[in-house]
């Protein structure tokens, strides 16, 4: 495989963002829209609609197909004030909405908790200096390894303790690593280190949980959660 990073991020219904909401010019079978929208303008409007009373999202076609933001703020007299933001967006035709649809959880054989991010990511920024690649191991006793091995140096860190996510007792019935596997056997994969720093990148949305799926030699699949939001990454291992 190519080193590559692919990404997902799984919300929630509706209902646990808005009140209400409301579908117009599409079929009842498609209740569905898709959009690209760069993050930093989307940051950037709904920065300033953290203390408003109420929000509105609406999609609107202006000088191109916006989401349209309007926010009413607090005000000290009886007349209101509303802030809108207008945000460009991308619709994504529907012939290539397969191409954004959430990927399936592989058959992996570890499945484990990850360390605090910030550790971990001060640990992979100095070991970035010794080699562009990275074995990432874990078994299923909550041991993880970050290893780097090359002709002249071979430097590895060690976590323990760090819990095993309860996938249940058969993996061909809920996604988990086989009960048969040996708790003290080390699945690994090497990857691109640049790949893993870009994923703790994510401890700015301070995660309430992270954890660490891995195919042996295959490949590395990292979730974060928060709250009604999933943020997925799978990183295909290098040879």
């Amino acid at each position: 495989c190519r080193p590559q990073l692919i990404t997902s991020v799984s919300v929630s219904l509706q209902a646990n963002f808005f009140d209400e909401y409301q579908m117009e010019g599409v079929s009842s079978e498609d209740n569905e829209i898709c959009l690209e929208v760069t993050p930093e303008n989307l940051s950037r409007a709904l920065k300033t609609v953290q203390n408003a009373k109420a929000v509105k999202v609406k999609l609107t076609k202006k000088h191109c197909p916006c989401l349209t933001i309007a926010a009413e703020l607090p005000t000290l007299s009886s007349i209101s004030r509303v802030v809108t933001h207008d945000v460009p967006v991308d619709v994504i035709p529907r012939r290539l909405w397969h191409e954004f649809k959430e990927p399936n959880m592989p058959d992996f054989d570890v499945s484990i908790y990850l360390p605090p991010l910030k550790t971990m990511k001060n640990v992979v920024d100095r070991m970035k200096n010794l080699s562009n690649f990275l074995v990432l191991e874990a078994n299923l006793n909550g041991e993880m390894n970050l290893k780097i091995e090359t002709d002249l140096v071979s430097v590895t860190t060690h976590f323990k303790d760090l819990g095993n996510p309860p996938w249940g007792e058969d993996a061909s019935q809920d996604g988990g690593p086989s009960q048969s596997r040996d708790p003290d056997d080390m699945a690994q994969a090497r990857v691109d280190i640049r790949k893993l720093q870009q994923f703790l990148m994510g401890q700015q949305v301070n995660p309430s949980k992270a954890m660490c799926n891995i195919v042996h030699d295959r490949v590395v699949h990292l979730i974060l959660l928060h709250e009604d939001v999933s943020l997925q990454y799978f990183i295909p291992a290098v040879a």
